[in-house]
């Protein structure tokens, strides 16, 4: 057992893809084996007329592919079932909060009008968002007036009892959807009655897109983590990093190579393995936790939809790295290092046009960890170093052990380093001080 604590390690299991929630259940062993330890499941909701996932109608009730009615089972207990198998593989489940709207059907919009953002007609408005120069409108969706509705004060209980139903029956986590367009008191006000509920309840905030202030206020307001960007990187622009170092003190971050909202590894890289493995190597070094959804493992290559993807969408195993997926968890629980969210830097070498190296810290300052990978999907690339145990920090007669997971070499000179990086490789070089 590590003495440290881990970070999460989060699969997302897309339940338009599986269906019936004691289907679920099916998927928990290889989730399991693979090293896994929380669950998160997007929304189970009634839907509106929309069908979309995240146009929840009714809170208390299940979307109709979720829940089997023709069962003698409840659907609360079908649910409470599903919950309690993962946790008796040691796997715990994180639910989506979404409260910055409802369907546009919901009952509250002729029930609490003042709950909602009106337009300037006076009618309930939707939420939209600009893409290039068009401006989409999703129809289907009301938004909700957390920050200024003249009922706030009861707008506001009606989250907070939604909260503690959920923890009460079982539900170990919740990430909030679109955090950052709640605002950050509401945040803390639900987080904070989460937690007299339950002590160990755990909130993640999807906070892609936020400014540096607003995730300053999504941290203070008490999330344990944010997701963070790193999926978009092309390994030359310094906003990440820049991103990276003025969050990482405020809240613990999670990476992902793909979600449920992006195209598949496997469609986005036209199944180069090697571009695929090292996008899922890279994340899940990044910082303190990863999530994978389903079918990453499998290469699956179509967009899971929150409105048309059906269990007959599953797909036939394009590759399995299975294994991969179980090593990078096994590793990530032997090291502090990969749990923290420490401080990286750009270490220079002679051939940076193709060739990025990124020095992780741990916070004790014990460990050190290079990353370093070729951008060159196509050729070699040669990495060399005069003095690798300079660079890397590593202390006198200390050794270097090479992590990697395609070939790792067995001795690592910490004096004189050549190295012959294939295309796409990607390296992790470690030391204990």
């Amino acid at each position: 057992m590590a003495q440290f604590n881990t970070g999460p390690k989060i699969y997302n299991l897309f339940p338009r893809l599986v269906g019936y929630m004691s289907k679920w259940v099916e998927h928990y062993d290889r989730i399991a084996a693979m090293g896994f330890d929380w669950l998160y499941i997007n929304p189970f909701h009634y839907p509106g007329f929309s069908g979309s996932l995240y146009a929840p109608k009714d809170y208390y009730d299940f979307n109709p592919i979720f829940a089997d009615k023709s069962s003698s089972v409840p659907p609360m207990v079908q649910l409470q079932n599903a919950m309690s198998e993962a946790r008796k593989r040691g796997i715990k489940v994180m639910m989506d909060l979404v409260i910055n709207h409802t369907a546009k059907d919901h009952p509250f919009v002729k029930l609490h009008p003042d709950w909602y953002e009106l337009n300037e007609k006076g009618e309930v408005k939707s939420p939209g968002a600009w893409d290039g120069g068009n401006y989409i409108e999703w129809g289907d969706l009301a938004e909700i007036n957390n920050a200024h509705s003249p009922d706030k004060k009861n707008l506001w209980a009606y989250w907070k009892e939604l909260v503690e139903f959920y923890i009460a029956k079982g539900v170990d986590g919740f990430r909030a959807d679109a955090a950052y367009q709640v605002p950050a008191e509401l945040w803390s006000y639900l987080i904070e009655a989460g937690r007299k509920k339950n002590k160990d309840v755990r909130f993640f905030a999807e906070s892609l897109g936020c400014s540096p202030e607003q995730t300053l206020a999504l941290g203070e307001a008490g999330f344990d983590y944010l997701f963070n960007s790193s999926k978009y990187w092309n390994f030359q622009e310094d906003w990440l990093l820049r991103q990276y170092n003025q969050t990482r003190e405020v809240a613990p971050s999670i990476a992902f190579p793909e979600s449920h909202d992006t195209p598949r590894l496997a469609y986005e890289y036209q199944n180069n393995i090697a571009l695929i493995k090292q996008r899922i190597v890279f994340t899940a070094f990044f910082s303190t936790g990863w999530m994978v959804p389903l079918g990453t493992e499998y290469g699956f290559k179509n967009k899971t939809d929150v409105v048309n993807t059906y269990p007959k969408d599953w797909e036939d195993v394009n590759y399995d790295i299975s294994g991969l997926i179980t090593g990078i968890n096994e590793t990530r629980s032997k090291y502090r290092i990969f749990n923290e969210e420490c401080p990286i830097e750009i270490v220079h070498n002679d051939n940076w046009a193709n060739i990025i190296c990124m020095l992780k810290t741990s916070l004790n300052g014990k460990e050190k960890a290079l990353i370093i990978i070729n951008k060159d999907p196509f050729n070699r690339q040669r990495l060399f170093y005069g003095d690798l145990g300079g660079v890397i920090g590593s202390k006198p007669g200390g050794k270097i052990v090479d992590l990697s997971f395609e070939h790792p070499m067995p001795d690592v000179s910490a004096s004189q380093f050549e190295y012959m990086l294939n295309p796409s490789d990607i390296r992790i070089l470690y030391t204990s001080l």
